[in-house]
C-alpha cells in the first residue's frame, strides 16, 4: 500500500510538472558552468518538462520550436547547489533518553514553510540534506529534500529507486555527544561512545540475521524493531552514515568504524583533515567539509583550517561543502567554495564541491550536480563569476520551476535580509490595538 503510494504522488506531481512546463523554455547567451566538463561562453539550456534537454555552446545546442527564449547574456548559469548538512525547517531528532536513537526521523519535525527555507533557495541551493543535531551519538534519520515550492514535507522529501523517502542516518563523535558528567545514559568518553556503536551495529547484524532466516515467514520473524530496523538499512548500504566528526583521532574512529561493520559512511565538518587527508583517501571515505570563517567555541575544532579542501582535493578524496545551517548561512553558500579557492583548493574542485560531489555523496549523482541532458532542470542564474564576493544569485530554479527570483520584491527580501525576513508571520495591528487598548503605541 506505502509503494502504491508513493507511485500515486510521484505520477501526480510528475503530471503536474508536465502541465506547466508544456513550452521548452532556452536560455541564450549565458556563461554556462557545468561541472561535468569546461565552462561555455555564449552557452545555451534548454529545459523542457522538469528536466535539462540540453546544454552547450549557441553552435551547438538547436533550441526547439515554440520554446520560450529567454536572453541570459552577461548572466552565468550552474547547476543549483547540493547541501550535504543543513539544519534549514527547524528540525529535531532524539532526546536525552538514550544516546543512540535510530528509528527517530527529522522528516517528522520539519516545517518546509519556515523562513530558513527561502533563505537556502536565496542561496541557490536546490537539495539538502537535512539533519537531525549532533547531541547524541546516533540523532535519527536525516531526509534529501529538493527545494521545491510546496507546503508540506511529502511536495519536498525525495524518493529512493523503491519508492521510500530517501535520507541518511546522523551520528557523531568528539565532544557533543559525550555529555561527560550527565546523570543520563550518555557514554562520557570517547571510547564508550565507540563501544556504544559497536554494540548497537552487532545487535542490528543479529537482527538482520533473523530476518533473512526467517525468508518471509511472519512465524519465524523476530518482533519489529524500528531502531534496528534502521541500522540494517545502513548496514544493507541503503542508508548512508552522515558523521559529525572534527578532531583527526575522531575522524579515524569514524572511518574504522565504519569498516568495521561494513556501513557506508560520509564524514562531516573534519576540522583536522588537513592532518590525516591520506588515510581518509586511502579509505575511499568521502568528506564534507565547512568553511569557517571566524574559529572560535568548539575546543576540539581549535585546529580547524581553510586548507582542508587543498589537502583532500590532493590527497585525492572526494570532497564536498556543506553549510550547516545556522553555523554557516545558507545564502552564503557560494562563499565557501570562493573561500577553499583561495586557500589552495582548484577551482574546478570547488565548483564540484558545491554540486556534484554533494549528489555523488547523497546518492544523487545521476538526477542532480551538473548541467547535462536528462538531468532534472535544477540551475541558478547569477549576476556574475560563481567566486566572485560581488556576484548575486538572481534566480534558483528546481525541477524547470523558477522558486526564487531577486527581482520579486517578496523573494529579495529573503536575500537581503529586514523586517519579515525571518518569519512566517506579518505583525497584526488589529490583536496589538486591542492588547494596547486601542492605542497603537
Amino acid at each position: 500500500m506505502k509503494k502504491l503510494f508513493a507511485l500515486f504522488f510521484a505520477l501526480c506531481c510528475a503530471c503536474s510538472l508536465a502541465h506547466a512546463q508544456e513550452r521548452p523554455v532556452a536560455f541564450t547567451g549565458a556563461t554556462l558552468v557545468p561541472v561535468s566538463g569546461p565552462e561555455v561562453r555564449d552557452g545555451v539550456l534548454v529545459v523542457h518538462r522538469g528536466k535539462i534537454v540540453a546544454a552547450g555552446a549557441r553552435s551547438a545546442v538547436r533550441i526547439p520550436q515554440g520554446a520560450e527564449v529567454v536572453d541570459a547574456s552577461g548572466k552565468v548559469i550552474m547547476p543549483g547547489l547540493v547541501d550535504t548538512h543543513s539544519h534549514i525547517g527547524g528540525g529535531s531528532g532524539g532526546d536525552s533518553s538514550a544516546p543512540m536513537q535510530p528509528d527517530v526521523r527529522v522528516l517528522d519535525s520539519i516545517d518546509v514553510r519556515d523562513a530558513s527555507l527561502m533563505r537556502a533557495r536565496a542561496g541557490g541551493i536546490t537539495t539538502v540534506n537535512v539533519m537531525p543535531g549532533s547531541g547524541l551519538v546516533l540523532s535519527g534519520q536525516t531526509v534529501y529534500l529538493k527545494l521545491r515550492r510546496g507546503g508540506v514535507i511529502d511536495e519536498l522529501a525525495l524518493r529512493d529507486a523503491r519508492g521510500e523517502i530517501a535520507g541518511g542516518i546522523k551520528m557523531a563523535n568528539g565532544t557533543n555527544p559525550l555529555r561527560p558528567g550527565s546523570t543520563g545514559p550518555h557514554p562520557g568518553t570517547r571510547s564508550k561512545a565507540a563501544s556504544l556503536v559497536r554494540e548497537q551495529f552487532t545487535r542490528a547484524q543479529e537482527y538482520r540475521e533473523k530476518v533473512r532466516r526467517a525468508a518471509g515467514d511472519r512465524s519465524k520473524l523476530p518482533p519489529r524493531d524500528l531502531a534496528l530496523e534502521a541500522l540494517a538499512e545502513a548496514l544493507d548500504g541503503r542508508r548512508v552514515v552522515h558523521f559529525h566528526t572534527h578532531r583527526h583521532d575522531d575522524i579515524l574512529t569514524a572511518v574504522r568504524l565504519s569498516k568495521e561493520f561494513g556501513f557506508r559512511v560520509v564524514l562531516h565538518h573534519v576540522s583536522e583533515a588537513w592532518k590525516v587527508a591520506d588515510e581518509i583517501a586511502r579509505a575511499r571515505v568521502p568528506s564534507s567539509i565547512i568553511m569557517i570563517e571566524a574559529p572560535g567555541g568548539k575546543l576540539e575544532a581549535m585546529d580547524v583550517s581553510l586548507t582542508n579542501g587543498a589537502a583532500l582535493e590532493r590527497a585525492g578524496a572526494l570532497t564536498g561543502l556543506h553549510t550547516d545551517d545556522y553555523i554557516t548561512d545558507s545564502r552564503l553558500f557560494l562563499r565557501s567554495a570562493a573561500l577553499a579557492v583561495r586557500a589552495g583548493m582548484t577551482r574546478e574542485g570547488a565548483l564540484r564541491a558545491l554540486t556534484m560531489a554533494g549528489a555523488e555523496m547523497l546518492d544523487m549523482k545521476d538526477r542532480v550536480g551538473s548541467l547535462e541532458a536528462g538531468k532534472d532542470a535544477d540551475f541558478v542564474i547569477l549576476s556574475g563569476d560563481p567566486l566572485s564576493t560581488y556576484t548575486k544569485v538572481l534566480e534558483t530554479w528546481v525541477e524547470g520551476v523558477r522558486v526564487f527570483d531577486r527581482a520579486n520584491p517578496a523573494d529579495k527580501l529573503f536575500a537581503t535580509g529586514g523586517y519579515g525576513a525571518g518569519r512566517d508571520q506579518k505583525l497584526d495591528y488589529e490583536c496589538y490595538e486591542e492588547a494596547e487598548g486601542g492605542s497603537n503605541r
